[in-house]
């Protein structure tokens, strides 16, 4: 239990939030000790009855079953393998920024699942926190099953493949394809590599409860900003290594 629970408290603060909350309510929904349907995202109580809390639970709950239990299982690998992957890398010590990215592609999933009619949006948010993670990451070598090994821009659309052939769906992947792109092409590509305005700002009341905090990372470790300061560093951007501009320098002797 010691292990456990130092292992638990090793997890970032929000991947350990949404995950918890994912394995709690799918559990209690699971021995029925709350109605699935009144977990489950849908248009006409959440509008004409004012059950506001259908958006919330429908990113935390799935329906567990012998026929989807692998499929849960191997959704939760994801949400905490990548979603770690970006809390303790790309957005280490900024965890305000983290959190916003969260809530902007959540609320991007519950609009598409409301006009699209998806009662469950798990398998679309954890596919938009992957798909951000491929991006800033595209050149990663990554393993997949059957000892097949590709880059990493190319892993959410062989996980849309697979389960398009193996369970004829998809279209919740692609959801969350599209919400990730949206987040990373305003994030990042469109105002760092095309000069365009950065649509996508972290508010600053979150800055307030989640202040940014430097962290002292080792050899190759790039530096994060602190709350107000210059943007984080461009993913492969040009201007110099990790997107600095360290200038033209001289050739050694030279006066």
């Amino acid at each position: 239990m010691s292990e456990l629970s130092d292992w638990f408290n090793s997890v970032p603060i929000f991947t350990r939030w949404w995950l918890s909350l994912t394995a709690g309510l799918s559990l209690l929904g699971r021995f029925k000790l709350l109605n699935a349907y009144h977990l489950i995202l849908a248009y006409e109580p959440l509008i004409h009855r004012f059950q506001i809390w259908r958006p919330f639970t429908a990113l935390f709950f799935y329906p567990i079953s012998s026929a989807t239990g692998f499929h849960f299982l191997i959704n939760c690998y994801f949400l905490y393998n990548y979603s770690m992957r970006l809390e303790t890398g790309q957005y280490a010590g900024r965890s305000a920024d983290y959190l916003f990215m969260l809530l902007f592609n959540w609320l991007a999933c519950v609009i598409i699942g409301l006009v699209a009619e998806i009662p469950l949006l798990m398998d679309s948010m954890v596919l938009s926190v992957l798909y951000v993670w491929c991006q800033l990451n595209k050149d990663v070598i990554v393993n997949f099953w059957f000892g097949t090994s590709f880059k990493a821009m190319y892993l959410p659309f062989v996980l849309f493949a697979f389960n398009l052939i193996i369970s004829g769906g998809g279209m919740m992947e692609l959801v969350g394809i599209v919400v990730g792109h949206v987040y990373f092409f305003l994030k990042y590509k469109y105002p760092q590599e095309l000069g365009g305005q950065e649509f996508i700002t972290t508010p600053s009341i979150l800055y307030h409860y989640f202040p940014n905090e430097r962290v002292m990372g080792g050899f190759g470790a790039v530096p994060t900003r602190r709350a107000g300061g210059d943007p984080p560093p461009r993913p492969g951007g040009g201007g110099g290594w990790g997107g600095y501009n360290w200038g033209r320098g001289n050739v050694l002797g030279d006066r």
